[in-house]
């Protein structure tokens, strides 16, 4: 099976797929756990030192190897995101500010855990990253395409891929872009970015999903994978990655 197929199965079976993991014995059991104590949580001080509560929600947010920054992102949730000079923008790590906005005890205060961005937007990001990881241990393209598909739509510009590595890599594989790239001088990436991609593309699912069958091709022929099943005779086939060439670079 090629990486597109696999990717193509799970989110054609999308909702089949995320119940199956809610189901899991021990993602239920940590849910449920979430889920009755998260409306107790008042301030950041709460939610960092309760450890099984702050370990669901840096899961939820692809941040559970950073679950020994306690200090940090206490500090960057009590801060807030208000000001431009708030730690979870010196951070510049998208994650952390995803994770400030949603529990943004600076402008919510108390109230913050009653919002339903956490009693349930936090769950159904637990649910989506598990499911990504788990795809990632088969195929860790699966869980790339996951990821930008879940992400796209949070894309404005240059900036906003160069500063999330999986959204970087996505793009780099879908290019052919060398991962040394990134040592360039961050304007001259974006520039080059500027250059391939529309951005507002990426909120239309029909060019997402172009995008993403370039991806997927992409990374199974830097991978030494060969596809199956498709009408064209494979997604990595000769003509396949030829027809990827023609392609115009602005959409994709």
């Amino acid at each position: 099976m090629s990486t597109f197929s696999d990717y193509i199965q799970v989110t054609q079976n999308l909702a089949r797929y995320q119940k199956m993991t809610a189901s899991d014995p021990t993602i239920a059991q940590a849910t449920k756990y979430y889920q009755a104590n998260i409306g107790s949580i008042k301030s950041a001080d709460q939610l960092v030192n309760n450890t099984r509560l702050f370990n669901y929600v840096m899961s939820a947010y692809g941040l559970s190897d950073m679950t020994y920054a306690k200090a940090m992102i206490k500090k960057a949730l009590e801060e807030g995101t208000s000001s431009s000079s708030a730690l979870a923008y010196k951070l510049n790590n998208s994650k952390i500010t995803a994770l400030v906005n949603t529990f943004n005890f600076s402008s919510y205060g108390e109230s913050t855990t009653q919002q339903t961005a956490v009693t349930q937007g936090v769950v159904d990001k637990y649910v989506m990253q598990t499911l990504e990881n788990k795809q990632g241990e088969s195929n860790p393209g699966v869980q790339l395409a996951l990821y930008f598909r879940d992400h796209a739509a949070g894309i404005s510009d240059a900036y906003s891929i160069l500063a999330d590595a999986n959204l970087l890599k996505v793009v780099q594989t879908a290019y052919g872009i060398s991962s040394y790239s990134s040592v360039q001088n961050i304007d001259t990436q974006a520039a080059t970015f500027d250059k391939l991609l529309t951005y507002s593309d990426f909120k239309d699912p029909k060019k997402l999903d172009n995008f993403l069958q370039r991806f997927t091709a992409q990374y199974d022929f830097a991978n030494g994978q060969s596809a199956t099943g498709s009408a064209s005779g494979g997604l990595t086939s000769p003509s396949f990655l030829l027809s990827l060439q023609g392609l115009k670079l602005g959409g994709f």
